[in-house]
């Protein structure tokens, strides 16, 4: 069944098993870019719910969402509401995309606006 799946599905789905398996009832921080934006957001999994989000195509965000500095600025944004929401500790999940660049940029934001994982 999985010999159809593309490689970024089949790393997306192998990603999330293992997020799975470590959590700890923890919420997953998603991360998804794409060729002009990138866009993030911390989920209950338990409750199906979003708990705080935040993209580069917000307002607040001038110029193009392709850049690293665009991501950086994302993922401090992230920090701030998902602090707000109460949530301290969450899982990363990369979705798929390899730990560089953009993805790399906004987790390290993350972490320095006070997430921990």
């Amino acid at each position: 069944m999985a010999k159809h799946l593309s490689l970024f599905e089949r790393r997306r789905r192998r990603v999330r098993t293992a997020l799975r398996a470590k959590s700890g009832g923890r919420p997953r921080l998603s991360v998804h870019r794409s060729g002009r934006h990138i866009y993030a957001q911390v989920i209950d999994d338990s409750r199906g719910h979003t708990v705080a989000a935040a993209s580069s195509l917000e307002k607040q965000f001038e110029g193009s969402g392709a850049t690293v500095a665009a991501a950086a600025a994302v993922g401090k944004t992230l920090a701030e509401r998902a602090k707000a929401a109460g949530v301290t500790a969450v899982v990363f999940d990369r979705g798929g995309f390899l730990f560089h660049g953009r993805v790399k940029a906004l987790a390290e934001a993350a972490r320095a606006g006070g997430l921990e994982f």
